[in-house]
């Protein structure tokens, strides 16, 4: 018997958990640019081409701080390498056969956690279907542009007489991601993850949190091919 492969349909509503999370950290996102002087416009092109989370709050803090845009283009760049690995190893993960004729436009919304939650679809031994990450995709991108306008149309003073709101926003990707991966998790994992988080907080404590992440994902990579 063949296992029918998922629609777009199932795609969007397994994207809804992703979007409740993006959503308030988008709009957060949009109050930020805001107040950092950066027009509605310019706040939601940002989210629209970069669509990277953290990185477009690093992406304000170097623009605002005078960095030179080669720079703050590269410190970007090397934050998201990391999502170059993504595609290869989801298709891995999908077997043989799994088509990839639509890559090149699905490939753009694998963000950490729209990756975790269709490594974990296959993982469950839901079928790889590109209509399914189109949904998944869509539903993610949507949620993170809309809560960016909401956002910057706001202003940048929204969130001033929440303080304890606008703190608690920054742990709910990190949270979000954590959750899908522990839904996958297995025990002949557990040696890579330890590895790359004892790199990624010693490397932070010694150098920064940039680095830190860069090499603890280093780290990370190498030791699943060891493992192999």
């Amino acid at each position: 018997m063949t296992l029918q492969r998922p629609p777009f349909r199932d795609g969007l509503i397994a994207s809804l958990p992703i979007v409740l999370g993006y959503f308030p950290i988008a709009f957060s996102f949009g109050v930020a640019a805001t107040r950092a002087g950066f027009s509605a416009t310019e706040a939601f092109a940002l989210s629209l081409i970069i669509y990277a989370g953290a990185s477009q709050f690093l992406a304000l803090a170097l623009l605002t701080s005078g960095a030179p845009v080669l720079v703050s283009a590269f410190t970007l760049i090397a934050m998201n390498l990391r999502h170059v690995l993504y595609g290869p190893a989801l298709m891995r993960a999908a077997g043989q056969g799994a088509s990839t004729r639509r890559a090149w436009a699905w490939a753009f919304g694998l963000t950490d956690e729209v990756f975790g939650q269709a490594l974990g679809a296959l993982a469950r031994g839901q079928q790889f279907s590109e209509p399914y990450m189109f949904g998944l995709g869509i539903g993610a991108y949507a949620s993170w542009l809309t809560g960016t306008a909401v956002g910057a149309v706001a202003g940048g003073g929204a969130l001033d007489g929440w303080p304890a709101l606008n703190a608690g926003l920054g742990f709910m990707l990190p949270a979000l991601f954590l959750a899908l991966l522990l839904s996958i998790l297995s025990r002949r994992q557990l040696p890579v993850i330890a590895i790359a988080g004892a790199v990624t907080v010693a490397a932070t404590l010694a150098i920064s949190a940039t680095s830190g992440i860069l090499l603890g994902m280093l780290a990370g990579a190498i030791a699943g091919l060891l493992r192999r």
